[in-house]
């Protein structure tokens, strides 16, 4: 279960962000209502649009997500 309730969303731009296993999904970039974007890579950038839903909880500096490498692929844009 999600406790995305207790994150302070604002804090968690500009951080990094994680999947299961330690999974990169770069770095927070906006939060809207429903979906988290995060950003990875320099040059050759992968977006993804994550729903708020799959979020585990927020460290101070890492966003934590219940998404596998596999899944991520579904919200990679």
């Amino acid at each position: 279960m999600s406790n995305n309730v207790n994150i302070n969303w604002s804090d968690a731009i500009k951080r990094e962000a994680r999947g299961v296993n330690d999974y990169d999904l770069g770095e927070v970039q906006e939060i809207s209502e429903d979906y988290i974007v995060t950003e990875r890579g320099m040059v050759d950038k992968d977006k993804f649009i994550i729903p708020k839903s799959l979020s585990s909880h927020f460290d101070g500096h890492t966003l934590h997500l219940n998404l596998s490498e596999q899944d991520a692929n579904k919200y990679k844009q």
